[in-house]
């Protein structure tokens, strides 16, 4: 079955209009945003409350959906003695595998998503490292929108995962 492509996007320090822009760019009618915590102390404007209402004003659907996709949960399973969460742990939850289920549902429904999370390098979120993955291991193809609004797949963010790690995460 062919789906609708999926984008990511992080909102960093983005003014709320640029990030809207963006979203626009790329005919995005969901935000599925992946924050554990939906909120920012620094950029105010994206504040769960504030972002559902701008995004709701200019015709973009809000879900969120940190609860089953978020990189932080509160599931003390999911993270290691030193307290580092544990994305293969993660990944093998019920409410995670929920998560994804609901993307390639929307995805399936052709419906235009993007995946939202808070670091606006897709190499330095979960939303690449661990969602991405994922998803990338089912032959979804990931667009992710980086720091300066162009599209890298997910073997080029991985790819750049690799060389700030060291490591052979992909």
């Amino acid at each position: 079955m062919t789906h609708a492509e999926l984008y990511t996007i992080g909102h960093g320090t983005r003014k709320a209009e640029d990030f809207l822009a963006l979203l626009q760019q790329y005919h995005t009618k969901y935000l599925l945003d992946v924050r554990t915590r939906p909120y920012s102390r620094f950029n105010p404007q994206y504040n769960q409350k504030q972002l559902k209402s701008f995004l709701e004003q200019n015709g973009i659907t809000y879900v969120f959906m940190g609860d089953t996709l978020g990189g932080r949960p509160n599931d003390p399973s999911v993270y290691d003695i030193t307290g580092a969460i544990d994305y293969n742990a993660l990944q093998k939850t019920n409410y995670f595998k929920e998560g994804i289920d609901r993307v390639k549902t929307a995805l399936n429904k052709k419906l235009d998503v993007a995946i939202m999370c808070s670091e606006r390098k897709p190499s330095e979120c979960h939303r690449s490292r661990l969602i991405g993955r994922v998803l990338f291991d089912e032959g979804i193809k990931i667009n992710h929108i980086d720091d300066n609004g162009a599209i890298k797949d997910q073997t080029e963010v991985m790819n750049e995962v690799r060389k700030q790690s060291g490591k052979g995460l992909f």
